[in-house]
C-alpha cells in the first residue's frame, strides 16, 4: 500500500471517530506540517501552536474530505491557512506588543533582540543566510508566499501547489516568477546594506 492510500484509509478511520487511525495520521504528516507551518512563522512554538490547530482541524472536518484531491494536499491546504490565519491574527497585536516589548516597563531599559532563527530543513552552517532569505520571504504577497514555500521549501512540484492553491500550474508559475524576482530585490537590498556596514 502506498502512502497516499494508506491516508487516505486514516481519513476514513478518522471520520468514525478512530483514535489509532488519527494518530497515524499524525505521525506520518505532522513533521511536513510542522515545516511548512513554520516557514510561514519562524517560531517553534507558534509553529506547534498552529500545527496543534491543523490536527484539530483535520479530527473535526475529516467529514468534508471529498477526496477531488489527494489527502496531502487536502492537509497542506489547511496549514496554509491556519499559518495565514495565525499571521493576520498576529498583524493586529504586533505593533503595540512590539513597542511593549521593547523595553523594561520598571527600568526602561531595551530588553529585545530578535530570536535565532532556525529551520529544521536548512543545515546549520547556512542558518544565517536562511534567516535574510525567511525575512525577505515574510515581504510576500500572501499567494506568492505560499508558492514560494510549498515549492522552493516543502519541494512541492507546480502541479501539487496549484491543487493546494485551487488555481491553474501557469498561475502557480507566474507566481513563483514574481516571488522570485521580488526576493532578488529584497535580498540585493540587505546585501548592498551588510557591505555598507549597516
Amino acid at each position: 500500500m502506498n502512502e497516499g492510500q494508506d491516508l487516505f484509509l486514516a481519513i476514513q478511520g478518522i471520520r468514525e471517530g478512530n483514535e489509532t487511525d488519527f494518530r497515524r495520521f499524525y505521525e506520518q504528516t505532522k513533521n511536513r506540517v510542522y515545516n511548512l507551518v513554520l516557514g510561514y512563522v519562524r517560531n517553534r512554538e507558534d509553529a506547534e501552536e498552529i500545527m496543534q490547530d491543523v490536527f484539530l482541524e483535520v479530527f473535526l472536518s475529516s467529514h468534508t474530505f471529498k477526496g477531488d484531491a489527494s489527502v496531502t494536499t487536502w492537509l497542506y491546504r489547511i496549514a496554509v491557512n491556519k499559518s495565514l490565519d495565525f499571521l493576520k491574527h498576529r498583524k493586529r497585536q504586533k505593533r503595540f506588543a512590539f513597542f511593549t516589548s521593547l523595553f523594561d516597563t520598571q527600568s526602561g531599559e531595551v530588553l529585545h533582540h530578535p530570536t535565532d532563527f532556525f529551520h529544521p530543513g536548512i543545515a546549520l552552517e547556512n542558518q544565517e543566510n536562511a534567516a535574510r532569505l525567511f525575512r525577505a520571504i515574510d515581504t510576500l504577497p500572501d499567494k506568492q508566499k505560499t508558492a514560494y514555500l510549498l515549492t522552493k521549501v516543502e519541494g512541492l512540484s507546480n502541479i501539487e501547489t496549484a491543487a493546494i492553491l485551487a488555481a491553474s500550474v501557469g498561475a502557480v508559475e507566474s507566481l513563483l516568477q514574481r516571488a522570485t524576482e521580488n526576493l532578488k530585490k529584497q535580498l540585493a537590498r540587505v546585501y548592498k546594506s551588510v557591505q555598507e556596514g549597516g
